[in-house]
């Protein structure tokens, strides 16, 4: 009941003392300083430069010049590949214009767990990096299990040889030290 009360208008009235007077007439709009525009006399005035802002512009006036030029080659670079981009280009728009059947959805739930692999990655560098990388991993490897099983064939075949190349070179590293070892122990054992 009290709650409905509570929701119910009613006026409140408040008991004047002698020394309460009401105003005798009401206050206009202009007269109130909320609303009365603050005057303009705004003078703005540049800060000199410091010498870290001076060592700046001098830095990037001084390496402009070769800033351009670099660019310029790479553009002159770029022109001679830009058919090949440009195609690339037109096939991701044909490709995305006629999406085979169910592409968003799964395009959406694999973009939904690397979100969520950022979401559950905070506060580590390793894990933000980790996280989403492998939870799209396995969503992609759900939706496409024939192209991850190829994938996979193939790095496990390149893993699998890096790791016979890195045990040969710390067997390599390690194993002539414990040569010198057992040597030096035969020595002292008369």
């Amino acid at each position: 009941m009290p709650l409905v009360l509570s929701l119910l208008p009613l006026p409140v009235l408040s008991a004047a003392g002698p020394e309460e007077k009401e105003p005798e007439s009401p206050l206009n709009r202009d007269e109130l300083s909320l609303y009365t525009p603050p005057e303009q006399n705004y003078n703005f005035i540049q800060p000199e430069p410091g010498q870290i802002e001076e060592t700046v512009a001098t830095v990037r006036r001084s390496v402009s010049g070769a800033v351009r030029l670099l660019v310029s080659g790479k553009i002159r670079k770029n022109q001679t590949q830009s058919p090949a981009r440009l195609q690339v280009g037109k096939d991701t728009y044909s490709y995305l214009s006629n999406p085979p059947k169910d592409f968003y959805p799964r395009a959406g739930v694999i973009g939904f767990t690397g979100i969520l692999g950022l979401f559950l990655a905070r506060r580590s560098r390793v894990k933000r990096l980790l996280y989403p990388a492998g939870l799209m991993t396995i969503s992609a490897s759900l939706y496409y299990p024939e192209k991850a099983a190829n994938i996979a064939k193939s790095t496990g075949e390149k893993v699998y040889a890096g790791a016979v190349q890195s045990y040969a070179a710390v067997e390599k590293i390690f194993k002539p030290q414990e040569q010198t070892k057992t040597e030096t122990e035969k020595e002292n054992k008369p």
